[in-house]
């Protein structure tokens, strides 16, 4: 591979973006083609949606992911998975059996390439707190996940916000243990002062909020859902996520990771639509980032 990322924020894309055209047909090389087309390198993916044969790891879809990767120059950057605390009816999973089904899931991202991962953990209200064993699962992880060097991310996304509770918990957490096995993804749609679509509340960090917790920031998704002409130097806007502001605090804290482009708005499943909103969103990242 020829490709060498450079320090600071990068350009990634989410596969997450495509969802609805994988059920149309599309491939999971088509995707890397178009990625590669738009100059975008780093990759996530969701472990139960593109990975053939989940959740286990076939030789042919290891050969497959390695061969796509080199011909598109494409980095394996974030890698999506879930602890599924829920599973059963009576009963949330234990320790034990959470800790089994991440291990599982540290093999495989480290087979694939993947260093960073968005650990969505089981959450138990609406503004997404996560059960109340979290420590005790990571801490039961943490020998796993640094012998398969992955890092575990919580995703802190609407309607979630920066300032709450629960991020306080996981800065002072890895403040206390010094764990590498464990940090953040920052969704930008926290920055967003759009209306909750279900309950109308407006709940939005703004962006300077960001800062105290870069260090903690392994990945970031840049989440959009509405793309619009713009009349300055980055010819397009985000129009609700101030983008030129989130990532120039990112250049200018030195932050060094990469930001997965991931749609989440309408017409997914208009192929031609798509591609041009994804282009679009590219084009208002590249011009933020100069590069």
């Amino acid at each position: 591979m020829n490709y060498v990322p450079p320090k600071g924020p990068k350009r990634g894309m989410s596969i997450y973006s495509y969802s609805d055209l994988f059920s149309l047909g599309l491939t999971l090389e088509d995707a890397f083609k178009e990625m590669y087309d738009m100059g975008v390198h780093g990759v996530e993916i969701l472990a139960n949606s593109h990975i053939d044969g989940y959740p286990e790891l076939t030789d042919e879809f290891l050969e497959k992911w390695h061969t796509l990767c080199e011909k598109y120059e494409i980095i394996p950057a974030e890698y999506g998975h879930w602890i599924d605390g829920r599973m059963w009816k009576d009963r949330m999973l234990t320790v034990d059996e959470a800790v089994e089904y991440l291990e599982n899931d540290f093999k495989i991202a480290h087979a694939l390439g993947f260093h960073c991962l968005r650990t969505k953990q089981t959450v138990i209200n609406g503004t997404l707190d996560p059960v109340e064993n979290w420590r005790e699962i990571i801490d039961a992880a943490t020998p796993a996940a640094l012998k398969y060097d992955v890092v575990m991310l919580p995703e802190i996304h609407l309607p979630t916000v920066l300032e709450q509770k629960m991020v306080q918990d996981f800065v002072e957490y890895i403040d206390k243990t010094g764990t590498k096995a464990f940090g953040l993804n920052i969704d930008f749609g926290v920055f967003s002062p759009q209306p909750n679509p279900r309950t109308g509340l407006v709940r939005y960090s703004k962006p300077e909020a960001l800062i105290p917790l870069l260090p903690y920031v392994k990945c970031c998704h840049a989440k959009f859902t509405s793309m619009v002409p713009s009349d300055d130097e980055y010819m397009f806007r985000e129009e609700w996520i101030p983008y030129p502001e989130v990532i120039k605090i990112l250049k200018d804290n030195g932050w060094d990771g990469w930001m997965m482009a991931e749609y989440e708005g309408k017409n997914r499943g208009d192929e031609a639509y798509l591609s041009e909103v994804l282009h679009e969103h590219q084009i208002l990242m590249k011009n933020c980032l100069g590069y």
